[in-house]
């Protein structure tokens, strides 16, 4: 039997993707991580993340374990915001890392419910699956599941790090101090001036946010821009929804 553990990171941002991290080591192995010191990326220093990522890495190729991560662009939640919604995006990148496990049986997977409803989260991402329901294998989603195991911890490790050198990427090829990403960041906040402009906003901004609307009515002129629409009416970027990001 192996453990399969998902989780994502980067759901708030107004900058850079949305990460999904999704890793899967036999059941036998899960001692190891805890002698690692995995835990909760958000609980780890950026270092101790860094060492315990190149950790896994390394006993993947000698233990036959599995991991990866998967990127949404600003663009594709940009798009899901003008469709479905951010809840329906996150069960797509969940059902996404399950498509891409090498092994669809004998597994038991734990993934970091992204709904109120944990039930309804799974079963969302189930119903989607090739072939389900997979030999011998269960589904289950819990809050908080990357405090509560090690597995789902190990995957928030992987997915927080690869957002973070997405990041990192956009303030090298730009020039500007972006900082975390986050609305909150005072350096983010003050990164928007650069990357939004009367011209055009930089693809990595997710330009559906409502940071990004603010920013724009206050300091730029004109409609808010829309991703995929040209600005040549009044556009109406919002409704009243819970997907809404502030």
């Amino acid at each position: 039997m192996r453990i399969v553990g998902i989780d994502e990171a980067g759901r708030g941002p107004v900058l850079g993707p949305l990460v999904f991290g999704i890793c899967s080591i036999p059941s036998s192995d899960e001692h190891l991580l805890m002698e690692q010191g995995v835990k909760d990326s958000k609980m780890l220093s950026r270092k101790k993340r860094q060492d315990i990522e190149q950790w896994f890495w390394d006993e993947a190729n000698k233990r036959g374990w599995y991991g990866t991560t998967i990127s949404h662009s600003p663009e594709r939640i940009d798009m899901a915001l003008q469709d479905k919604g951010l809840n329906w995006l996150e069960v797509e990148g969940f059902r996404e890392a399950m498509h891409s496990l090498p092994i669809q049986t004998d597994l038991s997977v734990m993934a970091d419910a992204c709904d109120v409803n944990a039930e309804r989260f799974t079963q969302r991402i189930c119903d989607g699956l090739d072939g389900w329901p997979w030999p011998n294998t269960t589904f289950t989603s819990e809050h908080k599941a990357d405090d509560n195991h090690l597995i789902v911890a190990m995957a928030s490790i992987l997915a927080k790090e690869e957002r973070d050198r997405a990041v990192a990427r956009l303030g090298e090829t730009t020039g500007v101090v972006v900082g975390s990403g986050y609305p909150s960041d005072p350096t983010t906040k003050q990164a928007l001036h650069h990357l939004c402009t009367e011209e055009s906003i930089h693809d990595e901004v997710r330009w559906g946010w409502a940071t990004t609307e603010r920013f724009w009515k206050n300091h730029r002129e004109g409609d808010v821009p829309v991703r995929g629409h040209l600005r040549t009416v009044q556009q109406t970027l919002f409704e009243d929804d819970s997907t809404r990001i502030s």
